[in-house]
């Protein structure tokens, strides 16, 4: 007699948020990013209130509203003060407030140098292979050790009577766990680190590697998109450091603490993108951007992009070139929509880059086009879920061409839109997803 398989359970967004409130039940989540997951804003109108386009605010936001707690975040909206209280606090989301957030104020001086220095101008380009030199300032290394303390401040002033769960987003708050650990001993701290971690000699150009890494090592948990990034980890702890580094366990033991080290993969909502992507007025905005662009019967490639020198932008419109040269019966059959949402356009590095982008797209339609036709339909500019989603659906093929990414959540938003099990997605083998995808191309 066989034993009965057991099958794993499949969970849906209701019953996976109920699983996770039930096992936090006894302790105070507090889950701090530089991003906030509600912003306020003046308008001609009135005050309006935003949701802040990000991946993180996406996993994280139905979690938080199944469990309640606190979110700590950056305020960066410019109405935020006007709608929180003295010291900062506001109910979220505005129409069923489930959860507080913390909003912190920093000075322009401060989100300039750990924002836009430390954070963008020195490990955003140490951790991603792009070869974009990273700038190291003291100033801005002063100011990102003055923030995370003001962060660590602020999450020790958010815990009530129960035991506190800190959940750290990503390379802003490099110092933040051990900063915690100092101000509240039974905190359980655990952080995602949502870009890739380089090999031990890469990072060893940092002149502050080992404060990054001690910082890191006061979580309990730390993750990462990929094995080979906890690999990397690994690696750069037993280069620097004097510890004990189990490579059966994945955990480091650094002055009498131990710190687990997991790959643990960020997904999309699948169940709400492809309800979406079913929907009559989904299929009605795909129609009405084809006959506003005059994309009728033509194969279309898409690119959705931040502008960051690390997404392969241009790389992917040298390739459209190369293509119409080589294969010119394309010519008036085929058109790339690539969509640039802005970034850091305060660095000087994202500027030019911006401005290199518009140039190149210039020149190819200038090469290419017809009377009738331009090969580069380009829309710069942030736009919101809904507005993709039938983009995605209309796509022949998806592009995500990084050139070095953490993970990549277009590659999957594209195919959870895809229960027609049309299109083709075309994956950079350098994005974190391709390590999931196996069958993109």
């Amino acid at each position: 007699m066989t034993s009965p398989t057991l099958k794993p359970p499949v969970w849906s967004r209701d019953s996976l948020n109920e699983m996770v409130a039930d096992r936090l039940k006894d302790y105070r989540l507090i889950c701090v990013g530089n991003r906030e997951p509600y912003s306020h804003v003046f308008t001609p109108s009135g005050i309006r209130c935003i949701e802040p386009a990000s991946g993180v605010v996406s996993a994280l936001d139905p979690v938080m509203q199944a469990t309640g707690g606190t979110w700590v975040a950056h305020g960066s909206g410019s109405a935020d003060w006007e709608m929180a209280d003295a010291h900062g606090r506001i109910r979220v989301p505005p129409d069923r407030e489930k959860y507080t957030l913390r909003r912190i104020e920093l000075s322009r001086e401060e989100e300039d140098r750990y924002y836009y220095g430390f954070s963008n101008e020195a490990l955003w380009p140490l951790c991603h292979i792009a070869y974009q030199r990273p700038t190291f300032e003291q100033e801005d290394w002063d100011a990102y050790v003055r923030v995370n303390e003001k962060f660590a401040d602020a999450v020790a002033e958010e815990t009530g009577s129960k035991r506190p769960l800190v959940f750290i987003q990503d390379y802003h708050f490099a110092l933040l766990s051990r900063m915690i650990k100092q101000r509240l001993p039974s905190a359980v701290v655990f952080q995602f680190w949502h870009i890739p971690w380089p090999n031990p000699e890469v990072f060893r150009i940092c002149p502050w590697k080992r404060e990054i890494l001690e910082g890191l090592l006061g979580n309990d948990l730390l993750s990462f998109h990929i094995q080979f990034h906890c690999n990397n980890f690994l690696d750069t702890v037993d280069r620097e450091l004097e510890s004990l580094v189990d490579r059966e366990k994945f955990a480091v033991t650094y002055r009498g603490s131990s710190t687990l080290v997991r790959p643990q993969a960020i997904g999309v909502d699948f169940e709400m993108l492809s309800e979406e992507a079913t929907h009559a007025s989904t299929e009605e905005a795909g129609i009405e951007f084809r006959r506003l662009h005059g994309l009728e019967g033509q194969k279309i490639l898409l690119g959705v992009d931040r502008l960051d020198y690390t997404k392969g932008l241009l790389e992917r419109l040298d390739a459209v070139d190369r293509l119409l040269k080589r294969h010119p019966e394309y010519i008036e059959r085929l058109r790339m929509i690539e969509i640039g949402v802005p970034s850091r356009s305060q660095i000087d590095t994202y500027r030019r880059f911006e401005e290199e982008v518009s140039a190149r797209v210039e020149d190819i339609n200038r090469r290419h086009a017809t009377k009738t036709w331009k090969p580069v339909l380009y829309l710069k500019g942030h736009r919101e879920r809904r507005d993709l989603v039938p983009l995605y659906r209309m796509a022949d093929v998806c592009v995500v061409t990084p050139v070095h990414d953490g993970m990549n959540l277009v590659a999957k938003e594209f195919i959870a839109t895809r229960e027609d099990r049309q299109g083709v997605l075309l994956l950079s083998s350098f994005a974190g997803a391709a390590r999931e995808l196996t069958q993109a191309i």
